[in-house]
């Protein structure tokens, strides 16, 4: 919150995303921003879905098992509705929300809110997943962040699935998923799929 000249109280809203592929940081960024929000005495609401319970039911937690405490939620109305009063709402896993959460973001941020996203660009086909695209296109900051190919060590463009299963949402780890370049990506397609 800043105060203007004339002593008035402003509170600049705002859409910041993080996003990139699986183990790029993305929640290890919004868990330090929310928590340098915190420090800053603002009143602080971070919201994952409730279908997300990898390591918490209601935490968030970073694959580097950083955590703080979020509310976890089923659609993104419920986030209008539990952030009243609030300075920063902090969202992760966003891709897994509904097609709403750009609306959802962007009256928070016109109310003043500072909104912070996180969530995979990608699917594992390479797809813009879920509201991420549309997130990205009406944000004030987009910052993309990248897991490192664990086949070559540049920087990695997707999450790569290493199981059999065609569904677009598979919750999963190092087990499941591997970070890959775009390189690695097309010659792990064509060895799972070699041409006849």
């Amino acid at each position: 919150m800043t105060v203007n000249l004339t002593g008035e109280s402003h509170r600049p809203g705002r859409i910041e995303v993080v996003c990139g592929s699986m183990f790029s940081g993305k929640t290890e960024e919004l868990i330090r921003r929310m928590k340098r929000a915190e420090f800053a005495r603002q009143k602080v609401e971070i919201f994952k879905p409730a279908i997300d319970t990898r390591y918490s039911e209601e935490d968030v937690v970073s694959h580097d098992q950083h955590s703080i405490p979020s509310t976890p939620i089923d659609s993104s109305s419920s986030i209008l509705l539990l952030s009243s009063d609030i300075d920063v709402v902090g969202i992760d896993e966003a891709q897994f929300l509904d097609d709403r959460l750009p609306e959802v973001c962007n009256e928070l941020a016109n109310r003043g809110v500072r909104v912070i996203v996180a969530g995979l660009d990608m699917d594992f086909k390479g797809v813009p997943f879920g509201p991420m695209p549309a997130l990205c296109a009406i944000a004030d900051e987009v910052t993309k962040v990248h897991a490192i190919c664990v086949r070559c060590g540049n920087l990695a463009y997707v999450s790569h699935r290493l199981v059999d299963n065609d569904k677009r949402v598979l919750l999963g780890e190092t087990n499941e998923y591997e970070p890959l370049c775009r390189e690695c990506y097309q010659k792990a397609l064509s060895e799972e799929h070699p041409k006849t």
